[in-house]
């Protein structure tokens, strides 16, 4: 089955529309570009749309009642947004999943380093990248820095206009002879992906230079051994009130410096950094917030980190947050116990909200042109993903495929289905096989991407707007007839 254009369809209500969604869209990768800075910002805007806190709520001993929105955080990396529908919640959910980490470089706990008049941070890769392709490229730095006395210092630099930039150098090509010999995996390693951030020394005046050892400052002391390390301490301390200890307790991202951009002469794409996974989140975020009826069934919107890693730890999906998050609703709207906790997640429907991999005809090789997703056909759903024999992968049934395909094309949504690439080529996981533990029906549901997980990703505007509104149809669907089944 061929697919065509959704640009084909658009009327200039629809054009206008599009484009408002991808102004904000693009306002919101370029202002947000780490879990930390997405989470916050989910919260800011869920609180202006009259979402109220869920552990306050139980803490004060709230009743949660159909209408209420309710948002829930942890560790300041991932976000539930839940607006309680009319519906039993032991009916199940509409969730909407998608993840807020993307690949990137992170500084090492001990990173500061002096070499041949040169400072540089040394940096540990996030996910999965191409070390070559973060070399020579302006590049910001985003964190916090916690302190013993418990506070935390934000760090960002890089981004405003008169904000200094960073990169990572690489060999001139003259010199690149043996190089160019190696494999694209080898040309740059991954633990010469050091960060360069200065090389003017610290000045030390005659007067401190004749102290005792014992009268010097730590900074002066350092100064005459490594007095370009020194100076960059010196403007950290002046700027941040942060020590080189400091870094033993910080969390600091490495990510490309500037704006996502429109792209192309007709303004049809859009260039930016951390576009997996944020084209699936932010429209994910948008569909819920656009939310302005009680909707039958409970709508949700899970915000989760460590995706690009396996979705390990406190904050990423195969953590209990998720969990325990419906146990404290179910709980507050007087529907609690495990064994309706059991029968709500099975009763629940999802859309794991991911990017697929768009053709690409300069790479079409590693494609099957009838089973890939173009640039701006609309919403991608994969069926599956994995490796090789779908390992890794949750399969959704045909049954629920039908469902979706009838949601959407009552919504007027464009869609296409996709895998990744040919068979044997390669492959890839998303968190969908997470929640389809619990017996919920999950499908991969996502944005079309050129250039995953380089630091600049391509996506169109229609695809955006298709997830939008794909989403959005999704979350107000009233579901399977007040099925309940049992564990």
């Amino acid at each position: 089955m061929e697919t065509v254009a959704a640009w084909k369809k658009y009327d200039d209500k629809a054009l206008a529309e599009l484009e408002a969604v991808c102004a904000d869209y693009i306002q919101f990768i370029s202002e947000n570009k780490t879990e930390r800075e997405i989470a916050a910002a989910t919260i800011a805007r869920a609180e202006e749309a009259g979402y109220i806190d869920l552990f306050k709520a139980f803490e004060e001993g709230r009743k949660l009642t159909a209408g209420d929105k309710v948002y829930a955080q942890t560790h300041g990396k991932a976000v539930i947004l839940a607006y309680l529908g009319t519906e039993p919640l032991v009916n199940g959910f509409n969730i909407l999943g998608a993840h807020i980490d993307s690949p990137r470089l992170d500084l090492k706990q001990n990173p500061l380093f002096e070499r041949n008049g040169l400072v540089h941070l040394d940096t540990h890769y996030y996910g999965g990248i191409k070390h070559y392709q973060w070399v020579t490229l302006p590049l910001a730095l985003h964190g916090v820095v916690a302190k013993k006395d418990g506070s935390v210092v934000c760090v960002n630099v890089g981004e405003d206009a008169g904000d200094p930039v960073f990169c990572v150098s690489d060999l001139l090509i003259h010199l690149a002879k043996d190089q160019m010999k190696k494999t694209a995996s080898e040309v740059v390693a991954g633990e010469d992906l050091d960060v360069l951030i200065g090389s003017r020394p610290m000045i030390i005046d005659e007067e401190a230079s004749k102290k005792d050892d014992a009268d010097k400052t730590e900074l002066e002391k350092l100064a005459a051994k490594e007095p370009v390390k020194a100076f960059a301490l010196s403007l950290l301390a002046e700027k941040y009130g942060i020590e080189e200890d400091d870094f033993l307790s910080a969390e600091i991202e490495v990510v490309p410096a500037g704006p996502a951009r429109e792209m192309g002469f007709d303004r049809s794409m859009i260039l930016g950094y951390g576009q997996d996974d944020s084209s699936c989140a932010h429209p994910s975020l948008l569909a819920q917030l656009a939310l302005t009826e009680t909707p039958a069934r409970t709508a949700m919107t899970v915000l989760v980190d460590k995706e690009e890693i396996g979705s390990v730890g406190a904050t990423g999906m195969a953590s209990q947050f998720f969990e325990n998050v419906i146990a404290v609703i179910m709980e507050l709207a007087g529907e609690g116990g495990d064994i309706n906790l059991r029968r709500a997640m099975a009763a629940s429907s999802m859309l794991s909200s991911d990017v697929s991999a768009g053709f690409d005809p300069a790479y079409a090789s590693v494609f099957e042109p009838r089973n890939a997703c173009y640039l701006g056909h609309g919403l991608v759903f994969n069926k599956y993903t994995g490796a090789r024999g779908k390992s890794g992968s949750n399969d959704a049934s045909a049954e629920y495929m039908a469902r979706i395909r009838r949601i959407m094309d009552d919504a007027d949504v464009s869609f296409q289905t996709a895998e990744l690439g040919k068979v044997d080529a390669g492959g890839g996981g998303t968190i969908a096989y997470i929640p389809a533990k619990y017996g919920m029906d999950v499908i991969d549901s996502g944005v079309a991407v050129l250039s995953m997980h380089a630091p600049w990703e391509v996506t169109s505007k229609a695809d955006i707007y298709e997830a939008y509104k794909g989403y959005l149809a999704f979350l107000r669907d009233v579901g399977p007839s007040a099925r309940v089944p049992l564990v």
